[in-house]
């Protein structure tokens, strides 16, 4: 259930070399762990903003890792990073910068957006602002899980959290995702305000 011991073993030799100064090690890190820091800040922070922060959590990360002793817990040292990260994007941020509910013209990632129906957008975006509208502790593992495609065994061992509390907090999120996706669904169906009961 965890990730695989050579997985795992081949990062702690790549955060090795990249504290001994190897660029390409951490490049290498970069790819394996960038859906996991987008998918984090992306939980916390607009999507707008979270391509960019993907770049600030990794160029903050580069100059510390010298600083970081065991090298096995780097997954879970740099998922804090992303979370500091998004806690500093809303410190710097206007007070009336919140989530929009539609996506900024010509912000997100544009070579996706324009390989997606429209109706397939709009459920999209329907869909993550229900996750970003739930409860932080569900948030994060529902985004790792159903935008950034990692099984629970990956977002606990990436995240430093425990096995037991992905599998239950994606479990309810998905539980009150439901839900609230139903209720829209029926909403949607029903007829205008003021129709039948």
């Amino acid at each position: 259930m965890n990730a695989p011991a050579g997985h795992l073993g081949a990062d702690e030799a790549l955060v090795r070399a990249a504290q001994g100064g190897d660029r390409s090690a951490f490049g290498t890190l970069y790819s394996r762990y960038a859906r996991m820091v987008h998918g984090i800040l992306l939980s916390r922070v607009p999507p707008a903003a979270a391509e960019d922060l993907v770049q600030d959590v990794f160029l903050q990360a580069l100059p510390r890792l010298i600083s970081l002793r065991d090298v096995s817990r780097f997954s879970g040292w740099l998922a804090a990073i992303a979370r500091n990260r998004a806690t500093d994007f809303h410190r710097q941020s206007h007070p009336h910068d919140e989530f929009n509910e539609e996506p900024a013209e010509g912000g997100g990632n544009a070579c996706s957006a324009n390989r997606r129906a429209p109706d397939t957008n709009m459920e999209a975006q329907t869909v993550l602002n229900a996750i970003l509208s739930l409860p932080e502790a569900y948030r994060e593992p529902l985004i790792l899980r159903l935008v950034e495609g990692m099984s629970g065994p990956e977002i606990a061992a990436r995240t430093g959290l425990t096995h037991g509390s992905v599998r239950v907090n994606l479990h309810r999120g998905m539980q009150q995702l439901r839900e609230m996706l139903g209720h829209k669904a029926t909403q949607a169906a029903s007829p205008a305000s003021g129709g039948e009961s």
